[in-house]
């Protein structure tokens, strides 16, 4: 399994534009009166870090430190993103104010999942000299502390040339990788960063060739490097994947790893902020690569200002990495690996359920059980009983389906994140390993007398019961079968 633990003792300075992003979202069930308009009832308003400031979060969410440097100006919203952005320990704002211009802000209307309507408030020119000499200094300050440097370039006015040279040079001197996200259509304002990571309207812009093929991409990217100082270029093709171009190596292409893309917004927010942590800490170019498309994967399956956290990260490789070996995907792990695994979603912020049983002949009933867990809970762990202990509970008939295949049919559900197989006639050496949040069993089981629920509610955790479904087992399947 790779390891993303040395994620934790990089620290990321991003320096760009921020925003901040409102999401207002209600129900549309009539037109105005006034004019052939929806109208929006509004039911709820969502306010998160934007631009720039949404790097910062992904490389919060990744497990890395942030140091942050952007322009707001004096006003409510340029307070409430500092707020907001202060709040955790693992981005820290070093904000320039700029009386002269308000805090960038995109509100988005959205109703039904749908986007209404985008405003924005905002002016895009370039800082006056003396917040541009105020931004140089802070990255001086901080260039030092840092293991990369990533320049969010929105074509908000932070980013001048001057304070993009003036960053690279000092990144450069330090050792540090600079890592680009550019708007401008003129790549050769980023000469001397590490990588450039343009999308393919961008790279069409700069260097008049849109990559929509693996070879129009590397042309393109050859163009790009062609004249100026970059020594490498990240072209970003959506659902065509990734190309790598190296001043002084290959080309790598990388094939998209979407399984479902619901929203692209922030995805390049995502790249920049893993490519950074990843060479922050020493691994090389391609390999970070690697790891940025995978993220990128996962981001765009999400709605919204999304981030990606390490253990989503992680599953996701191993994942990818079944898929390149041919292999089917399998969610199993060893007890002691899945330890490893809850630690990281713990760490995460995410809530661990637990079930277990036979599950030997899966039936609509088992279906409504790991339906009822998930719904308790952020990953559901399934202790799934061994043949042998399968056969001293049930008898020597059974199980009908051994322990590999009932593990690949667990492992096909969505409501499952991990299986976990035990031998005992009980499942308590795994609880007592994993510690799961929650501890959910069939009805037919008072809470009392659920093997684990003490060492659960030691903990400050919960035991549920759920609901059965009357008449659905496998005992009265496999009685069924035999009277046909």
């Amino acid at each position: 399994m790779i390891d993303l633990g040395s994620f934790t003792d990089i620290a990321v300075l991003c320096v760009g534009d921020v925003m901040l992003d409102r999401f207002i979202t209600g129900d549309v069930k009539r037109i105005s009166p006034e004019s052939p308009v929806p109208v929006l009832l509004a039911t709820n308003q969502q306010d998160i870090p934007g631009g720039a400031a949404n790097v910062g979060r992904n490389i919060h969410s990744l497990g890395g430190k942030c140091i942050l440097i952007g322009a707001i100006g004096e006003d409510s919203a340029g307070r409430e993103l500092t707020e907001i952005l202060s709040e955790g320990e693992g981005i820290h704002p070093d904000m320039v104010t700029v009386a002269s211009r308000p805090t960038a802000e995109k509100t988005r209307f959205v109703a039904q999942g749908h986007h209404l309507l985008r405003m924005d408030r905002e002016k895009a020119h370039a800082l006056p000299p003396e917040a541009e000499t105020a931004v140089i200094d802070k990255v001086a300050n901080h260039i030092t502390n840092c293991q990369a440097l990533i320049l969010s370039d929105y074509a908000k006015g932070v980013l001048t040339d001057r304070v993009v040279a003036a960053s690279i040079t000092l990144a450069k001197q330090h050792g540090v990788p600079v890592i680009v996200d550019p708007k401008s259509p003129n790549f050769h304002r980023y000469d001397g960063a590490t990588v450039v990571t343009p999308n393919m309207s961008e790279t069409a812009a700069a260097v008049g060739v849109s990559p929509t093929t693996d070879a129009l991409a590397e042309e393109a990217g050859r163009l790009a490097l062609r004249d100026g100082a970059l020594a490498s270029v990240l072209i970003t093709r959506a659902e065509h994947g990734m190309t790598l171009i190296e001043r002084e190596a290959g080309v790598t292409h990388l094939k998209a790893s979407a399984r479902e893309v619901f929203d692209v917004v922030g995805a390049g927010d995502t790249v920049v902020a893993t490519l950074a942590l990843a060479l922050g800490s020493g691994r090389p170019l391609v390999e970070s690569s690697r790891l940025a498309n995978a993220a990128a994967g996962l981001v765009v399956g999400k709605h919204g200002t999304a981030t990606v956290t390490q253990s989503e990260l992680l599953d996701e490789l191993g994942r990818l990495s079944l898929i390149e070996k041919g292999q089917s995907e399998t969610k199993y792990s060893n007890p002691h690996a899945l330890a490893e695994r809850r630690k990281q979603w713990e760490r995460d912020g995410l809530t661990v359920g637990f079930t277990n049983g036979c599950f030997d002949i899966l039936h609509i009933g088992h279906l409504h059980t790991l339906e009822f867990a998930r719904a308790h809970c952020d990953r559901l762990i399934v202790a799934l009983n061994g043949d042998e202990s399968i056969r001293r509970l049930k008898g020597p008939t059974r199980p009908i389906n051994g322990v590999e295949d009932r593990v690949r049919m667990l492992s096909a559900m969505t409501y499952v994140d991990a299986v976990v197989v035990f031998d005992q006639d009980t499942p308590s050496e795994v609880i007592d390993l994993l510690q799961p949040d929650v501890l959910v069993k069939g009805a037919d089981y008072a809470a009392g007398e659920i093997v684990g629920a003490k060492t659960i509610m030691a903990r400050g955790g919960k035991v549920l019961t759920c609901p059965l479904i009357p008449d659905r087992s496998t005992t009265r399947i496999i009685k069924k079968a035999q009277i046909a």
